[in-house]
């Protein structure tokens, strides 16, 4: 299967100063402070390897305690994060610690026999044969597996394809004493990407025992009436099915077969087109897929698990590198700022399991040794993956379609030997503007050594106001198309400087089933109103639902800029004005302890 976007490898890549490399960097902070043998407590107590862990306090505990079912989920996630860091960056300190957790990984495989790789038990699978009720250890295996193999595909280690390997063989033999209503029964309970990781290794490998595990982890009574058009996801636990829809994606990458695409491409209609979604990209609450277009009655303190945010993203990027539609790097983009970005605490990292989206809620932040939740798990991943979704290839085209601020070298595919490319993509400030932009700028710098003819291909996002500008060393370059396209420029490129400017302004979104119930936007980031002082993780319960006071035919006039500008940029505050009691409004994703709101009820002012 050739894909219509390839991604890129880069010689070099980092992001540039302010939002997205300061949590990079928190990120990044927090996956460096975890000693590696607190990482591995689990898999050492698995296989009987007692390392002495230090203080009490080093160890890991909440879903890490060793009496947890899913203990040793998170090295798993953590591996996958390394992995990514590797491969765009180079950081070669996060490859020293991965590595060495590989070859402790390989030791512990060792001492349990030399194909269980694990950090439970075997015998919680056999479990799940016998119907015995145990938590998810398909799931917690996959994300070991799955950390493996990115190690492997990423960062180049051929240690963590053995591990790998041998670990397969365990499931050929466990899987292979099942009749298909078995298997079938044993899928039901979350596999998480179990599919995903023999596709994987399938792809790698060729041989006909992974080819086969692909056949044996189908899950065909969930697979086959999706296909169908059956409405199969209200009320359905969303993150047992996102990753199992990633694993048919892969499936049909590795092997062809058309019916996988169908599955997909079925999934993405049900759980997006067809279900609507609230201001934040997000369509669960408490980790269940809502009715579709009926929302209203499920804000809550459990909306929008991050898990959830970070696999859907992972299934549009599936969808764009397949079809090169620009709607699937917008579904990113906004899941980006109002999911990633919003669930990660802006100084210490920490993850919020859920966003909650009722009048009243304050976050809570999970801490760094004493949770391990899912989440923190997938808020390690997406923070470690900026990089790859800012550039793609496309033929002999280079696209744009994230609006990064960062500089990569790359050795383009199809350019002779030794030539290159870098990029150097910022953001503009506009600081020469008298009051606050409406828009959004961009330079992107182009180096190359020696000059290249190809297309560069740059996203117009769907929060479009008004026809972008984009200019290539102050020449009007390109004839934009509208929202939700890529515009293109095809001419021979050498040291040259584009300019993008995205027009954008104050909107607001209303709930899909209650529709004078609105939150407001700008461009694409969402935005709270905050409304006091929060007891950190406490919603307010008695708190009533604040009411706006604005006209039907622009809701979003009612906000006037509030503390615009420090010295070297442009903010994103507002307030209201002409209300009984006026409220300040900030993005979701600066939003830390305070007690907030996202929607409000919209009333005509009073005569």
């Amino acid at each position: 299967m050739s894909a219509t976007f390839r991604p890129l490898r880069y010689r070099q890549a980092r992001l540039l100063p302010r939002l997205f490399k300061e949590r990079f960097d928190a990120n990044r902070r927090y996956m460096v402070s975890l000693k590696t043998e607190s990482l591995l407590q689990n898999h050492y107590l698995e296989a009987g390897l007692w390392a002495p862990l230090g203080k009490p306090e080093e160890a890991h505990w909440g879903w890490e305690s060793p009496t947890s079912p899913v203990r040793g989920e998170f090295l798993g996630t953590w591996l996958s994060g390394a992995a990514h860091l590797v491969a765009s960056t180079g950081d070669p300190e996060i490859k020293g610690k991965a590595d060495t957790i590989v070859s402790e990984l390989a030791r512990c495989q060792e001492e349990n026999g030399g194909e269980w790789g694990g950090s439970i038990p075997e015998k919680y699978l056999d479990w799940l044969r016998r119907g015995k009720k145990v938590m998810a250890p398909h799931c917690t295996v996959y994300r070991n597996m799955m950390g493996l193999y990115e190690m492997y595909a990423l960062a180049g280690s051929q240690q963590a394809l053995e591990i790998l390997v041998r670990w397969a063989r365990w499931f050929t033999r466990w899987t292979g004493q099942f009749t298909q209503d078995q298997m079938d029964a044993i899928l039901e309970v979350e596999t998480g990407g179990m599919l995903e990781v023999w596709a994987n290794l399938y792809g790698v490998t060729g041989e006909k025992a992974h080819r086969e595990l692909i056949n044996r982890y189908d899950r065909r009574r969930f697979f086959d009436p999706l296909a169908a058009g059956k409405e199969m996801l209200t009320n359905m636990h969303a993150n047992t099915t996102v990753p199992e829809i990633h694993g048919a994606a892969r499936a049909w990458e590795v092997t062809g077969e058309e019916r996988w695409r169908r599955i997909v491409e079925a999934y993405w209609k049900s759980a997006v087109v067809d279900r609507g979604a609230y201001c934040t990209g997000g369509q669960t609450n408490a980790e269940i897929w809502s009715p579709p277009n009926q929302l209203s009655a499920r804000l809550g303190e459990k909306t929008q698990e991050h898990c959830v945010v970070y696999n859907m993203m992972r299934l549009a990027d599936y969808l764009l590198r397949w079809t090169g539609e620009a709607a699937y790097a917008d579904y990113w983009e906004r899941n980006l700022y109002n999911g990633v970005l919003a669930q990660q605490h802006p100084e210490t990292g920490m993850v919020a399991y859920s966003l909650p989206l009722r009048s009243g809620s304050v976050k809570r932040w999970g801490t760094p040794l004493d949770d391990f939740w899912c989440c923190h798990g997938t808020l390690v991943q997406a923070q470690t993956m900026y990089l790859d979704h800012i550039y793609y290839q496309e033929g002999d085209n280079l696209v744009l379609s994230q609006y990064i601020p960062s500089q990569v070298e790359l050795a383009r595919n199809g350019a002779r030997s030794g030539a290159g490319v870098r990029l150097t993509l910022e953001e503009d400030a506009q600081l020469e503007a008298a009051c606050r932009p409406g828009s959004r700028a961009y330079t992107l710098q182009i180096a190359c050594d020696p000059p290249q003819e190809f297309g560069l291909l740059i996203r117009l996002p769907w929060w479009l106001s008004a026809e972008a500008s984009i200019t290539v060393d102050g020449e009007r370059a390109a004839a934009p198309g509208g929202p939700s396209s890529y515009a293109g420029i095809h001419r021979v490129w050498n040291q040259n400087l584009v300019r993008v400017v995205l027009p954008q302004k104050l909107t607001t979104c209303p709930l899909p089933d209650m529709p004078d119930t609105m939150a407001f936007m700008e461009g694409p980031v969402v935005l709270a109103g905050i409304l006091g002082p929060g007891s950190p993780g406490r919603s307010v319960e008695t708190l009533e639902e604040p009411a706006l006071y604005a006209r039907q035919e622009d809701p979003a006039a009612i906000l006037t800029p509030d503390n615009e500008r420090t010295p070297s940029r442009w903010r994103s505050g507002f307030r209201t004005r002409g209300q009984a009691n006026n409220i300040r409004f900030i993005p979701l994703y600066e939003v830390r302890d305070e007690c907030y709101a996202v929607y409000f009820p919209i009333e005509e002012p009073h005569a």
